[in-house]
């Protein structure tokens, strides 16, 4: 996705979502989640666009873009796939999960496929330890995967239309 595919749409519901909120003094982090949510990740317009309605240095938005991994400045792809990486789920063969993936989409931990469908990440601890090994994508939890459920799983993200 490229900037251009930024619409004005988009930038209208930020626009009213900000505008909704009474104190915008410490609504950065809230309004970058909003914004993630709507354009799929922050390039360099949107952050611009939150540093002027918020009346904050765009340094600042940066700033906090950055340091928290789970804000990108880098399209996205449509299915987010997210493997825990934390201790349970690497015990239970978590790694071996990621390296399935990235064979399966021929791409790599922060990488988006060229169609633009799927990305990898790795996450620390989700908190879903008794069902480790666990693969969240977008918002639906897998447990309990093994290397020979991921084609099931891209296979019900690839049939939907």
């Amino acid at each position: 996705m490229e900037t251009s595919m930024l619409t004005k749409e988009q930038y209208d519901e930020l626009e009213q979502f900000i505008e909704a909120i009474p104190d915008k003094k410490d609504a950065l982090i809230s309004v970058l989640h909003k914004a993630q949510q709507i354009f799929g990740y922050l390039p360099r317009e949107v952050q611009f666009f939150i540093s002027q309605k918020l009346n904050v240095p765009s340094s600042k938005v940066y700033g906090v873009i950055t340091f928290y991994s789970y804000f990108t400045i880098e399209p996205r792809g449509k299915y987010q796939i997210n493997v825990c990486t934390g201790t349970a789920c690497f015990v239970r063969g978590a790694e071996k999960i990621v390296t399935e993936f990235e064979r399966k989409l021929g791409i790599k931990v922060g990488e988006t496929s060229e169609d633009g469908k799927f990305s990898i990440a790795g996450l620390r601890c989700v908190g879903a330890c008794g069902l480790a090994p666990v693969v969240i994508v977008n918002e639906k939890v897998y447990g309990r995967i093994k290397p020979e459920d991921v084609n099931k799983i891209l296979i019900e993200y690839s049939e939907e239309v």
